[in-house]
């Protein structure tokens, strides 16, 4: 594993460091508080992951469940929100591959729903009100690149997601994924091409 450039996963710059260390003293008030603080971020992980908003909902439950239970073993080597994030990648690949088997298994295929449940995972509108036609135009573009993510293989989804959807530095990512920072660039320009691909076969000239 390379090292952290610029300090990114240094635990001195981690802002949750008080809450941490109160939750790790057993403050259920101070974890309260991280898990209001991160829970929105983890599910669009989750979501974009797995293009499923039940599922999503289920990993981060489990995820935040996980944590609280091995807080007391976090030495703080990174950021909290890059140990939650690998906790709750973990377990979106998980359940990819768990989806993967029963597919095979029953011959089915996925439907994915998009966007369900009040909206809770969206893309942030602008202030000014849309019109009935964008909001159907901006849902369809919104459906048509999570039908594009979900068609990319595990390891390509999971860089993509975390880069150009979750924002992630390359040091974070390669920390998540457990890759040296070569293989994730690598693995994130393939990834990028095949989206391109994909948009361009939907609506083309992109």
């Amino acid at each position: 594993m390379s090292n952290k450039a610029e300090g990114c996963d240094s635990p001195d710059l981690d802002e949750d460091g008080d809450l941490v260390v109160r939750s790790q003293r057993g403050e259920i008030d101070a974890f309260e508080s991280l898990v209001i603080k991160h829970q929105k971020k983890m599910l669009n992980l989750a979501y974009r992951m797995t293009g499923n908003y039940d599922d999503a909902c289920d990993i981060v439950q489990d995820a935040f469940v996980a944590a609280y239970k091995g807080i007391g073993g976090f030495q703080r080597k990174s950021r909290f929100s890059t140990w939650l994030s690998t906790i709750t990648m973990n377990l979106a690949r998980n359940r990819l591959r768990q989806v993967a088997t029963e597919q095979q298994r029953h011959g089915l295929s996925l439907d994915v729903p998009l966007l369900t449940q009040d909206g809770e995972v969206r893309l942030e509108l602008p202030s000014s009100a849309p019109t009935a036609l964008e909001q159907i135009e901006r849902h369809e573009l919104q459906r048509g690149v999570q039908e594009c993510i979900n068609a990319l293989e595990e390891e390509f989804r999971a860089v993509v997601v975390l880069r150009d959807i979750q924002g992630y530095a390359y040091e974070e990512i390669s920390e998540v994924l457990q890759l040296a920072i070569g293989t994730v660039k690598s693995r994130l320009f393939r990834a990028r091409a095949m989206l391109r691909d994909c948009l361009k076969g939907k609506w083309g000239g992109l």
